[in-house]
């Protein structure tokens, strides 16, 4: 049997039971303790947190994410960080009015849909034996065959628990996309799962209209809370403007357009701004946070939510806070792969921005 250890959470005073092999945060979410979490593979540092007694092993913890002044001072990345005794940690537990926290959970289903949204980009539906619960823009962790897992957005709206959907990008030699989900996997597989994860989610309590600004998959996330704010409107609960920004480098890489473009037409208070950076276009031509600029000079009076790669993010930050939008009212969330945690997988974050 796999020793166990008590993790205490403070300021809470919460104790919960952890496994040797058992990541903190993991434990923490099952638990319904909500330690702020964005990549859980230990290469953001949004869960770094004071191990404050006891000692842990760090994990595979990125070395730019917790740099060696980082583990002398006693911090580590509770996604990665295991207990070798019984600890007690310092946590920067957070809660807003409004919103309901999830405990994560394990499920499976069988898929349903995988189909080719774009090329190097699969659209998987998946049927869930039971119902998962999550706010719009969470994401969930696919289990791999050899025991790994990889984290997904949910494009689907919460409105649909038993059926979720998510947009997965093709990487080059991915063990996860080229060596499993694009090689092995069909409709009518089985497949397992977790979730909901992640703090990057629709916050109803702001009230205010919505600049939705995603590249590439990006995009998932942002379907699902603008499918949830369609639904806000339908019961009379919604009286905003959205606007939807998604960038990608070719025409062909720009999956739901057809739809979007629909949705736009059947929806006056949504607009939706489609662009592409590396070829001619019929439409608009370069990279979102440009496109943003153009569009809102000034963005004061909105709240904004941007989904892609770290460099389209902080871009679209900058731009956003040179618009006059005060960071309370950006949320992000920066899509690492492979290649950002063997660059470093580092971004300058403003402490502010809740990710």
């Amino acid at each position: 049997m796999t020793e166990t250890f008590t993790v205490t959470v403070e300021p809470l005073g919460t104790e919960l039971t952890c496994r040797a092999d058992q990541s903190v945060l993991d434990a923490c979410l099952r638990n319904g303790v909500w330690l702020p979490h964005a990549c859980t593979h230990g290469t953001c540092g949004t869960c770094k947190a004071e191990v404050l007694d006891g000692e842990v092993d760090f994990g595979d913890a990125s070395p730019y994410a917790l740099v060696d002044s980082d583990r002398d001072d006693g911090y580590a990345l509770m996604c990665v960080a295991t207990p070798k005794e019984d600890i007690v940690i310092e946590g920067d537990v957070e809660l807003e009015e409004g919103i309901e926290i999830y405990p994560v959970r394990d499920f499976t289903g069988t898929i349903a849909i995988l189909d080719e949204a774009a090329p190097n980009v699969k659209r998987m539906v998946i049927d869930l034996d039971e119902p998962m619960d999550f706010n719009p823009g969470q994401y969930v962790q696919l289990n791999m065959p050899d025991g790994d897992d990889r984290p997904y957005s949910i494009a689907s709206s919460p409105s649909e628990p038993s059926r979720i959907e998510l947009h997965i990008k093709r990487s080059e030699g991915g063990a996860a996309t080229d060596g499993w989900i694009f090689k092995d996997l069909n409709a009518g597989d089985p497949i397992s799962l977790s979730g909901p994860y992640g703090q990057f989610f629709f916050h109803p309590a702001k009230d205010k209209p919505l600049i939705l600004l995603g590249s590439g998959t990006g995009l998932a996330p942002l379907k699902s809370i603008l499918r949830h704010v369609a639904e806000l409107d339908d019961e009379g609960e919604w009286e905003h403007e959205v606007v939807l920004f998604h960038g990608v480098a070719t025409g062909d890489d720009l999956y739901e357009h057809e739809w979007l473009s629909e949705f736009a037409d059947d929806r006056e208070w949504f607009t939706y701004q489609p662009a592409v950076s590396r070829e001619e276009f019929d439409g608009r031509q370069g990279r979102v946070p440009v496109l943003l600029t153009e569009d809102f000079p000034r963005a004061g009076g909105n709240s904004a939510y941007i989904c892609g790669n770290p460099a389209m993010v902080e871009d679209t930050m900058k731009a956003l806070m040179q618009a006059r939008l005060f960071p309370r009212d950006i949320y992000r969330e920066d899509f690492f792969d492979s290649a950002d945690r063997a660059a470093g997988g580092h971004v300058v974050r403003s402490p502010l921005i809740k990710r």
